[in-house]
């Protein structure tokens, strides 16, 4: 079983690297138009509470409060947190340190639910998007940015026991569909094959899956 610690110490490590990445620190300005762009198709035209869950360094809590939602970014690696505070400094979002399968938010409850690329690092996906959908209001929108990648991440080796997640390597959409029967009103499927939201080509499955209360 992998251990939450673990995951954490990989990420940690991680952190000093992650904007590096052209989808992660969303630092040329044609890859982040781009995901702007998405997040705008994705969303609630009205000012949103946001869970950004796995949030990273905070890229796109910033690109959310810059369209006017209110994002709580929640992160496992207390160091992916502190960079994301530094990066949002000023635009009113909160960023905590927790489990993003089981975030420390309590009672509150948001418009959208939102997760990057996290299903694949969850020891029990299904037991998190059950929590995930228990925290949106009536109405809610749940956005999940997924894929199915042909080679596993390069760096340092991930946590120990990872070779026993039920998702390493990703989940594709028809699992993921699967995965939601009865959770959810309604549910659809974008691809993502645009090379400018990942600032390269792909040849792989990714896409975004967006379901509803």
């Amino acid at each position: 079983m992998t251990s939450t610690p673990s995951i954490a110490e990989y990420w940690d490590a991680e952190a000093g690297r992650f904007d590096e990445e052209t989808d992660h620190g969303l630092r040329d300005a044609s890859v982040r138009a781009s995901w702007a762009e998405r997040l705008r198709a994705w969303l609630p035209d009205s000012p949103s509470d946001v869970l950004d869950l796995g949030c990273g360094t905070g890229s796109l809590s910033l690109v959310l409060a810059e369209q006017g939602h209110r994002p709580v970014g929640v992160d496992l690696s207390r160091r992916m947190v502190e960079q994301a505070r530094a990066k949002l400094i000023g635009v009113g979002a909160e960023v905590v340190v927790g489990d993003a399968g089981d975030p420390p938010v309590r009672e509150r409850r948001f418009d959208v639910v939102l997760a990057r690329h996290l299903l694949w690092t969850l020891p029990d996906p299904h037991a998190a998007l059950r929590r995930w959908f228990g925290l949106l209001r009536p109405g809610g929108r749940l956005v999940l940015i997924e894929g199915r990648w042909n080679s596993p991440p390069t760096g340092i080796p991930y946590a120990q026991g990872a070779e026993a997640m039920p998702w390493m390597g990703g989940v594709c959409a028809a699992t993921l569909v699967d995965a939601l029967e009865g959770l959810v009103a309604d549910r659809w499927v974008e691809p993502l094959n645009d090379p400018v939201l990942w600032g390269r080509e792909i040849d792989d499955e990714r896409y975004a899956l967006i379901a509803t209360t």
